[in-house]
């Protein structure tokens, strides 16, 4: 393997080489059009997390946009977990990283009709994940911004593929970070319901019950679906519905979850503190023990362990 020692691999459309030769033609559509899907994993003590679960989600990705990677899911699963071993050399023993699986319809040529007819571009590559940037969220809570860019629409495009085509939750990002640089945004959907923000869903926790938004308008998120699950097996009564505002500024607890974080609290919401002082509420610290029991792992320590002061 031509790879340099301190420099991370990729694959790259059949050879595992060094990220600086992982060169995309301009002409790809990934790049011009978005025209690509994803998912991205992450590793629990240098071990792909529920790997199974984000590989059958970017089949079903590559189905609704009709694309065929010509690997089957057992390949890039053993290409996934390639990728990941031959990179932890680079990290230490209490880090761990993202990895993805990218591909895209392939390169435009004077030929290609609709899309049709090309090689798809495939890329699977790992990157540290942000524990020191993000170990403040678990002792002060994620401030949420509501933008008034709203969600794609589903009948439009669904959301429950997830694709490069992220301009809309980008234009969210933007207005909520102008407004707080540290605030995460949640945008609403189409109807004025709570839907969900770049790589995370979100939860309200109001008399009780936790509710999450409905899967139709949503990334139905791998986290979001533990999350779910260990309710029902802990006894937490937890349901999907449409979540609006007034749910939010009157809610006991709110937390998101996503695929580096897991679950972590909401401290407020559009700047009104939300529910209890407590960070996380008793419900929410409920469903984080049982996800680190799931994961035999503590997530929150590690994040924690990163904090200055």
């Amino acid at each position: 393997m031509a790879a340099l020692a301190n420099e991370r691999v990729a694959y790259f459309n059949g050879k595992i080489v060094p990220e600086s030769d992982v060169l995309i033609p301009f002409r790809d559509r990934g790049f011009m059009a978005g025209d690509a899907v994803f998912d991205t994993a992450r590793t629990v003590r240098h071990r792909i997390f529920k790997l199974r679960e984000h590989i059958d989600r970017l089949y079903s990705s590559l189905r609704y946009i009709q694309v065929d990677p010509r690997l089957s899911p057992k390949e890039m699963t053993a290409i996934t977990e390639e990728v990941v071993a031959r990179n932890l050399h680079l990290i230490d023993a209490d880090d761990d990283y993202w990895v993805s699986q990218r591909i895209s319809r392939g390169s435009d040529s004077a030929d290609s009709k609709a899309g049709t007819g090309m090689t798809p571009t495939v890329i699977v590559e790992c990157r540290p994940l942000p524990l020191t940037q993000r170990a403040r969220l678990f002792r002060d809570g994620i401030d949420v911004i509501v933008p008034a860019v709203r969600r794609t629409a589903p009948d439009m495009l669904s959301p429950r593929a997830k694709t490069h085509n992220y301009l809309n939750l980008v234009m969210g990002d933007l207005e909520a970070k102008a407004a707080d640089p540290e605030a995460w945004a949640v945008l609403l959907d189409a109807n004025g319901n709570l839907c969900e923000g770049t790589g995370s869903n979100v939860f309200v926790v109001r008399g009780g019950t936790v509710m999450t938004p409905r899967e139709r308008y949503v990334l139905p998120g791998i986290s979001r679906a533990t999350v779910i699950e260990l309710a029902r097996e802990i006894g937490q009564p937890c349901i999907e519905a449409d979540i609006d505002l007034y749910d939010a500024y009157t809610a006991d607890e709110a937390f998101l979850t996503s695929t580096s974080l897991c679950l972590c609290p909401v401290r407020s919401v559009n700047g009104r503190h939300v529910g209890v002082d407590a960070i996380p509420g008793p419900v929410t610290k409920r469903l984080m023990d049982a996800f680190a029991r799931l994961m035999d792992f503590d997530f929150v320590a590690q994040y924690k362990r990163r904090l200055n002061g």
